[in-house]
């Protein structure tokens, strides 16, 4: 019988591997004796860290780096599966889920030296940030979706700022231990946006830092880098003062300045002073309930253009703040099956303030710009789990979500253009169920996991603009993983998903942008109340294998792929419709030249794609391998439809080096020529981009609780452009940083 998880008393399966055709001659070539791998250990015979407020030590299986308690040194024990919580709300191995998820832990966040999250996210597969190298304009996209189509969580909060210009989310990397990418539709748990996927960011817990017979931590670091002259300090402090409490505090600061490209020039207008920081504490008490409270803040005063993604001379003073306050509930007995809880309230508030100022004086010269937009939303989930047989058993987990967004949009005393003062509100409900078979009917030999799911929502975009926006969605899907041996796994989904039209979508007004010739050129945005929610229909088929023991004694090899086709209706796209002066208008006769920009469904979209994942571990080396590829196109006119990218291949590889308590290792981003485009300014050439990196803990009593990392980024100082950007990315960025814990 293959590995999987079993419920409490029973020998069914609860969870399944996944494996496409394409990989079985891969497959095939396994000797015997080559050993598959383990299942995911349990508790009391339930998967440990089961529903949203896990303790950091279960979520941290992904990564292979251990620290000994007794002398901190850093040792590498058996290789462990990444556990994915996001794909299901339930924990199941990233590689057993019906679908592409990738988990990325804290080791290897604090081995990047991560500065932004593009820093944590650019290797995984049909993942993008656009917008340029500004932390403002760096925008994510997901399988040719993003904006509002890729939901953004903060344990569990929705980020739902949206900006066309200004970014999506803003958190530091050093508050973060854990990052999911849930890539695909996934609108039957998360509605809304879930058309491109989910990406989920976790902060650390006082878990993650301190061991079973300590109480109390302190952590420092600084670091540099070069390219933009970032110096940055962190500090945290955690306890654990008595049995089920604790608490985590940290600060970080940042401080940068123009970056450096790579063709030598410099983006100028880049100044960032940030300011952020996480409190967390959480008390276990009265058996099995456990209450948790955070706060997660982002403060930066930046310099830069309006537009952050622009090249331009302009200066405008930016404060930009995020703030999130949560609270969460969980109830679990791990006796009783028919109740696993969990609660969650969240209030987010993000704010981008800007002013003018004079590029040589630095006097301010224009109004006071303000956007803001706040969140307040509610989840209420349960599990329960049913034994129908030696070999069928389900996990069911169901829930209600409301959540309502309000934008408020102000020039000077005066409304402002562009950001639409309204209000939007959402109720849904969902349903889905994880059903595992054993040898299912008795004579299909391994396991299966089926995993159908339903939501329903309702949703209402208002504004004193225009009429209000309201309609229902229904979203299903059906997973299939099948595991016919230990080693081989194929899976298939179906999944529905739809994306309703923001505010901004439906009743932005105002000035778009100038255009100074003549007596003025002006695009203007014309609002379209009567946009329908854009609804995908996704089909994804793929599959991997497993091995471990492959050449070393406890080592690990993976691949999976998959390949997926996507059409949209009503796909929501935005023309800009701007006369070029002197070819199609006059701009010397006033309006003869102004232009619009407005919101649209486009009736018929197709996109479609593939990506592979492989990975090899052992005790004394690492390397991964990823591939991805994207395409789409409007399937009445032909055109080119999407935030589409080129194909890449992403490659890390290591050398662990115990003896010295140091891992040294070498990455590489390769992009194939893109001209998947309508209009030839937007192709962009092939690149490569080499980084190398370098980390130390040592172990002796008199350096323990130091570590160093050290890594050049763009190491020969590559000059390349990624798509829907106009500046280069940054050039060849030397960086370090060092870091000091004291423990008791």
């Amino acid at each position: 019988m293959a590995g999987f998880i079993r419920p409490k008393n029973t020998g069914a399966a609860m969870t399944v591997s996944i494996i496409g055709s394409c990989l079985i001659s891969v497959a095939v070539q396994a000797q015997d004796g080559l050993k598959p791998s383990e299942p995911l250990s349990l508790v009391d015979g339930r998967p440990e860290g089961q529903g949203e407020i896990v303790p950091a030590k279960e979520l941290a299986q992904n990564d292979t780096a251990k620290k000994d308690s007794e002398s901190g040194a850093v040792t590498y024990d058996k290789i462990l599966d990444p556990i994915s919580v996001t794909a299901t709300r339930n924990p199941i191995k990233a590689f057993e889920y019906p679908g592409m998820v990738s988990v990325i832990g804290r080791e290897e966040i604090q081995s990047r030296q991560a500065s932004t999250p593009d820093d944590i996210l650019r290797f995984v597969p049909n993942v993008e940030f656009t917008g340029g190298p500004r932390r403002t304009g760096e925008v994510p996209s997901i399988r040719g979706f993003d904006g509002p189509d890729v939901i953004v969580l903060i344990d569990g909060a929705r980020q739902n700022f949206g900006s066309a210009h200004d970014g999506r989310f803003f958190i530091d990397p050093s508050l973060l231990k854990q990052v999911e990418v849930l890539r695909g539709p996934a609108s039957s748990l998360y509605g809304s946006g879930g058309t491109g996927g989910v990406i989920e960011f976790r902060t650390i817990d006082a878990s993650d830092y301190l061991a079973a017979d300590e109480t109390f931590g302190l952590s420092a670091s600084t670091g540099y880098q070069t390219v933009n002259r970032e110096t940055s300090g962190t500090v945290t402090g955690y306890a654990t003062p008595i049995e089920g409490l604790d608490f985590i505090g940290s600060v970080t600061r940042r401080d940068s300045g123009s970056i450096e490209l790579g063709d030598g020039t410099e983006l100028d207008n880049t100044d960032d002073e940030i300011i952020s920081g996480l409190f967390k504490g959480s008390y276990e008490f009265a058996e099995y309930h456990r209450i948790e409270g955070s706060f997660t803040t982002f403060r930066n005063d930046a310099q830069e253009p309006n537009n952050g993604q622009a090249i331009s001379d302009e200066v405008f003073d930016k404060e930009v703040l995020s703030d999130t306050y949560r609270v969460a509930y969980s109830y679990k007995d791990p006796d009783n099956d028919l109740i696993n809880l969990d609660f969650l309230a969240y209030y987010t508030d993000l704010q981008v303030d800007e002013v003018e100022l004079d590029p040589t004086t630095f006097a301010v010269t224009g109004a006071l710009l303000e956007r803001d937009v706040e969140t307040i939303g509610f989840r209420l989930d349960n599990r329960s789990n049913l034994t129908l047989s030696e070999d069928l058993a389900v996990t069911f987990t169901y829930g209600a979500e409301y959540y309502e967004d309000e934008q408020d949009g102000a020039q000077g005393s005066a409304e402002r253009g562009g950001v639409p003062d309204a209000e939007d509100s959402f109720t849904g409900i969902y349903s889905q169920a994880e059903i595992t078979f054993s040898e299912p009917f008795g004579v299909i030999p391994g396991d299966l996991l089926i995993i159908p799911g339903l939501r329903f929502d309702s949703y209402e975009v208002s504004s004193s603009v225009s009429d209000s926006n309201t309609e229902t969605a229904l979203s299903p899907r059906l997973g299939v993983s099948y595991l016919p041996t230990d080693w081989l796994l194929v899976f298939a989904n179906y999944a529905e998903a739809f994306r309703a039209p923001t505010f901004d979508d439906l009743f932005t007004t105002g000035v778009h942008f100038q255009i100074p010739i003549g007596p003025g050129i002006t695009n203007r945005f014309v609002p379209n109340s009567d946009l329908k929610p854009q609804k995908t229909k996704t089909i994804e088929f793929g599959g991997g294998v497993t091995f471990e023991d492959l050449v070393d004694a406890g080592d690990q090899f993976q691949v999976k792929a998959s390949h997926f086709l996507i059409w949209g209706d009503d796909f929501i796209d935005t023309a800009v419709d701007q006369p070029t002066p002197f070819v199609d208008c006059n701009p010397f006769i006033p309006g003869n030249c102004d232009g619009t920009t407005t919101t649209f469904n486009v009736p018929e979209a197709k996109l479609w794609g593939s990506e592979i994942e492989a990975s090899y571990e052992s005790e004394r080396f690492l390397v991964s391998l990823g591939f991805s590829r994207i395409d789409g196109e409007n399937e009445e006119t032909g055109e080119k439809l999407g935030t589409l990218t080129p194909d890449e291949v992403t490659l890390n590889t290591a050398v662990k080096l115990p003896e010295i308590n140091s891992l040294v290792g070498w990455r590489v981003l390769a992009a194939d020529k893109f001209d998947e485009v309508d209009t030839q300014a937007e192709e962009r050439d092939g690149y490569a981009v080499h980084d190398i990196y370098f980390s130390w803990q040592p172990s002796d009593d008199v350096l323990s609780g130091l570590r160093l990392d050290l890594g050049i980024d763009n190491v020969f100082d590559k000059s390349y452009a990624r798509v829907n950007t106009n500046a280069l990315e940054p050039g060849r960025n030397f960086k370090g940083l060092v870091s000091y814990s004291l423990k008791w």
